[in-house]
């Protein structure tokens, strides 16, 4: 009964534009975990033994609070749920992370840089400098860049189709970056790939999050933005951040400008709602 319960709670949330990956994994963890207890509604003592195999104080209350969302979608049909406290395991101690606003001369650095990885004489210097100048540019997410095809260039600008919450959107581009990206593309075009995506390996594969991600790590050590493995730094993500912001500074003043500007920028970064532009700077 939990499991359908569960396949529906998925269904919807999906259908709303959420993934449900991270938290589906932890609700089906949790639902096998309770039916093999031979339970078919939530009780929060369940919950608590569940929710304490997890290693870290941190994990326990994320899935407490993971089950407690799904037990107050079951409760408002049937009160036998039970909804745990969200204070269960205490409070949560971690903030927010500060995003990091990069500098022109930062980014810049940044870019330069990725022009001076190997191999030398392939596509993979040129990839990584124009795929973190097209970030920086126009502010969309890295899984966005990494998932652009040769089709989606097109004479209006960029199609980001199917992102995050399942919409596809058109990125008008400024003429520099799209200056900067025709002239990848002529080196793409080039290549020897049996992909059409657009940012490639020096091997014709496309590009993958986890080595991007490595990539950058490199990179922002190497020119003294971040420290050893394992310290805190600037992220690739807070070049969508630092995008967010400069727009929101160029913004002409007024309560109605910056209302209408804020609009036209979450539409821009492929935000479901222009609540989550805000909670995102935040």
């Amino acid at each position: 009964m939990l499991s359908q319960l569960l396949a529906d709670h998925a269904a919807l949330h999906r259908a709303l534009g959420f993934k449900f990956r991270t938290l589906g994994i932890l609700l089906r963890n949790f639902v096998a975990f309770a039916e093999h207890r031979g339970e078919h509604v939530i009780t929060t003592a369940t919950v608590h033994e569940w929710a304490l195999q997890a290693p870290s104080p941190e994990q326990r209350r994320n899935r407490l609070l993971a089950v407690r969302r799904f037990a107050l979608a079951l409760h408002a049909e049937d009160p036998r749920h039970e909804v745990s406290s969200a204070d269960l395991f205490g409070r949560a101690s971690r903030r927010r992370r500060t995003p990091y606003i990069y500098s022109p001369g930062e980014i810049r650095r940044l870019i330069d840089a990725a022009h001076r990885l190997g191999p030398d004489d392939t596509i993979r210097p040129l990839a990584y400098a124009t795929m973190f100048g097209l970030i920086a540019a126009t502010g969309m997410r890295v899984s966005e860049a990494i998932a652009i095809r040769l089709p989606d260039m097109t004479d209006d600008g960029l199609i980001i189709a199917q992102t995050k919450f399942k919409k596809s959107r058109m990125l008008p581009l400024h003429p520099t970056t799209r200056r900067a990206l025709d002239g990848y593309l002529a080196t793409r075009l080039k290549a020897t790939s049996q992909s059409d995506a657009l940012f490639i390996s020096h091997q014709g594969t496309p590009l993958a999050y986890p080595t991007v991600i490595s990539v950058f790590l490199q990179i922002m050590r190497s020119i003294g933005l971040r420290g050893a493995p394992g310290s805190r730094g600037p992220r690739i993500h807070d070049l969508r951040h630092t995008f967010a912001v400069r727009s929101l500074e160029r913004c002409a003043h007024g309560p109605q400008a910056v209302a209408r500007h804020i609009t036209a920028l979450s539409t821009y970064l492929g935000h479901a709602h222009v609540t989550l532009l805000i909670l995102e700077k935040t």
